[in-house]
């Protein structure tokens, strides 16, 4: 008998159902009534092969989001994430050279500069 110890403590996840965590069972089961919602609202409009591709496109973006994880944010966590920097909390970046040492020394480089003009 083999007990598997994960390495991190947190990326250690309970195991509902054949191996998947709650909120993995939950996004499949939503990704396979979406998919199944699909096929009976559009079998009577196109052919059988057009049902089972859009049924398969649409369900894939429910499916992801259970499994998808990106610097220990979820699927959900990083489209808001991404959402507020990008649509409601934009940041306009200026890069201005700031120098340090000539704002330090500007009005003696001024009086050296108008010295040597004079003579």
């Amino acid at each position: 008998m083999e007990v598997k110890i994960n390495k991190e403590i947190q990326s250690y996840s309970e195991s509902l159902f054949f191996g998947l965590s709650m909120r993995q069972c939950g996004f499949s089961l939503a990704a396979v009534l979406v998919a199944i919602g699909l096929y009976f609202l559009l079998k009577p409009y196109v052919g059988a092969e057009t049902v089972s591709w859009m049924c398969i496109l649409g369900a894939a973006p429910f499916a992801a989001m259970g499994f998808v994880s990106y610097h220990g944010m979820t699927a959900e966590q990083l489209v808001w994430t991404w959402f507020r920097s990008e649509i409601l909390e934009p940041k306009r970046l200026i890069s201005e050279p700031d120098n340090l040492y000539y704002n330090l020394l500007e009005d003696t480089i001024s009086k050296r500069e108008k010295e040597e003009y004079k003579a």
